[in-house]
């Protein structure tokens, strides 16, 4: 449900699986100055029709949706490869670690507990606009502390490059060099939707789930792959 908007706030989308909940945070929200709430839903599909026709800078996201238990993160991640520019923050019903842990893998820049005081949420999702992470001294343990023992188990195939086509080693160039699907499917001549599936084709083959992700991979290899020059073409 898209709201009217202002230019000179942060542009926020709230996601919540209860409509009527949805529409309190709304309204407690809309007393900021600083934020500007250009839309409520309560599912993934209704959010990603939302952000083709509007501008969101902060999507304040809740573990459960309409489409299901913990459909938050899949939703935080979809928004992180559709749209690399819109900062997500995952609404979180308790502090396990693996709710922290896998949050941040789904792409959000901040988890906040579901019963922290507004006043706290705001300042959270301005911090989380100016490009910084938000997360506790403990939250942050729980990240570090998973990365640590995953670092030893988790690796990539060996053979991961080969189950990569011509086409999405190009994109992995690409987003190594930093640049956004807007501009990866302008260097390859193909649309943005294009560009979206292969980076869900290529997360899925290589166990990975960021963009940060794929360019540690991608540095990590003997041979990083090369950016193509315009208009390569694809075997």
């Amino acid at each position: 449900m898209a709201l009217r908007a202002s230019l000179s706030a942060i542009s926020t989308l709230v996601v919540d699986a209860n409509l009527m909940l949805c529409s309190l945070l709304v309204h407690a929200l809309k007393r900021h100055k600083e934020l500007n709430i250009a839309a409520c839903a309560v599912d993934s599909a209704e959010v990603m029709e939302i952000l083709r026709t509007t501008p969101i800078d902060v999507g304040l996201i809740s573990t459960n949706l309409r489409n299901g238990p913990l459909a938050g993160f899949a939703l935080a991640r979809e928004i992180r490869i559709a749209h690399p520019n819109i900062r997500t923050v995952l609404l979180l019903d308790g502090s396990e670690r693996d709710l922290v842990v896998d949050a941040f893998r789904a792409g959000a820049r901040g988890v906040l507990n579901r019963s922290t005081e507004l006043k706290m949420l705001c300042k959270c999702l301005y911090t989380v606009h100016q490009g910084q992470i938000w997360a506790t001294s403990k939250q942050l343990e729980l990240v570090l502390d998973a990365l640590f023992h995953t670092a030893g188990l988790r690796t990539v195939h060996t053979n991961a490059a080969a189950l990569l086509s011509r086409r999405e080693e190009q994109v992995v160039g690409l987003v190594t060099n930093g640049l956004g699907n807007r501009d990866i499917a302008r260097e390859l001549g193909l649309s943005e939707h294009t560009v979206k599936n292969h980076l869900f084709r290529i997360f899925e083959k290589l166990g990975i789930s960021s963009r940060v992700e794929l360019a540690l991979y991608a540095l990590s290899r003997p041979k990083a792959a090369a950016a193509p020059s315009s208009g390569a073409a694809a075997s």
